[in-house]
């Protein structure tokens, strides 16, 4: 009997840590644009099951705005960000012009170090919202320097046109402000290559496109993108957020690309794969994965009778659908990811399994 409680002692001591009930680090990933039928195509296509088909706990997610059915990004980021509903167009700004907190701000308040990685401009509705408040989403130069006022210590994506001065070719500025220039003198080390960004120390700016990235080499990918923020975050003995965004999902449904889908699922479900190695590995890591909306009204058929497809695929509309998009969680935590959900309840129990009061609170 002594051997066999002895026994138990040391079982709970090493698996203790790997469940704990509070995760030390919360990494939430967004497919810019995937709906289900997103995610069942890009299985379909490459015949074996998706990183994010490993994930233990799972759910839907409702989407629509404050003031539409069907939502934008701004909207429904600003929901996945603050846990408020606002007008479609709106960056983590209510209707009547209040800024609110956005779970990012509110790591950052309890010691976190904080990321944001997309395939898009950086200043881009879904990464803005993290880290930027502003009454319209258009307002890319004006989301630019707040996030770097907001101190994010990991930023990667694309969008380097709002970011230099407007006599710079290419420029989508109004004024002579060089805010890769303001980042530089803050302490950002500044990329625009692979290379840079694989050897950079400390926190971190990199724009590898003037507008989306191409997806292609010679660009980081996506999931090295993510292994980059998770090695310079996981530094702070505090712990880290961090957002990453499959944000070129979105745009080959809008143009109805069914293999561009496919290959954008794909490069998200790598970066999924990487996160999850790594929070496995640790055990102290929350993994949320879910989409902002569904965009193209997409669809899996029988093909025509006489068709060598084994399935196809049709879009019904060019733009975005009021479909509910998936909910998938791992880690310490998960459990609080399930059912049918809000998209603001989401940002509010990342809030309450770590313990922030007063989130989402006017």
């Amino acid at each position: 009997m002594r051997r066999l409680i002895l026994i138990s002692i040391i079982i709970l001591t090493i698996l203790t840590p790997l469940y704990a009930a509070q995760p030390k680090n919360v990494i939430l990933m967004i497919g810019d644009g995937m709906g289900p039928a997103q995610v069942t195509l890009a299985r379909l296509s490459c015949g074996s099951s998706l990183n994010m088909d490993s994930m233990k706990y799972g759910g839907l997610v409702k989407t629509q705005s404050a003031d539409s059915t069907i939502t934008d990004s701004a909207a429904a980021g600003t929901a996945l960000a603050t846990g408020f509903k606002t007008n479609n167009g709106m960056i983590s700004t209510l209707p009547d012009g209040t800024e609110v907190q956005t779970i990012l701000e509110a790591a950052q308040k309890i010691g976190k170090a904080t990321g944001l990685i997309t395939t898009v401009s950086i200043t881009d509705a879904t990464p803005a919202v993290f880290g930027s408040h502003i009454a319209s989403r258009k307002g890319q130069a004006d989301i630019a320097p707040q996030l770097i006022e907001h101190k994010i210590d990991v930023i990667l994506g694309g969008g380097k046109v709002f970011w230099i001065p407007k006599t710079q070719e290419q420029s989508r500025r109004e004024d002579e402000r060089d805010i890769i220039a303001e980042a530089k003198s803050a302490g950002y080390s500044y990329v625009d290559t692979r290379d840079g960004m694989l050897s950079a120390n400390g926190r971190v700016l990199g724009l590898f496109q003037l507008g989306g990235l191409t997806t292609e080499s010679p660009e980081p990918t996506l999931a090295e993108m993510a292994d980059k923020a998770i090695q310079t975050l996981s530094s702070d003995k505090d712990g880290f957020f961090l957002m990453v965004e499959g944000g070129q999902i979105d745009y080959r449904c809008h143009d109805n690309d069914a293999p561009g889908a496919i290959k954008q699922t794909l490069d998200f479900d790598a970066a999924i794969g990487k996160v999850l190695d790594f929070a496995r590995s640790k055990g102290n890591t929350l993994v949320i994965v879910t989409a902002d909306h569904e965009t193209g009204g997409m669809t899996i058929i029988y093909p025509d009778k006489d068709s060598a497809e084994k399935f196809k695929v049709v879009f019904t509309t060019k733009g975005h659908s009021a479909c509910n998009v998936p909910l998938l969680a791992d880690g310490p935590g998960a459990d609080s990811f399930t059912g049918v959900l809000d998209n603001t309840d989401v940002p509010k129990r990342i809030a309450e399994v770590w313990k922030i009061k007063g989130f989402a609170c006017k």
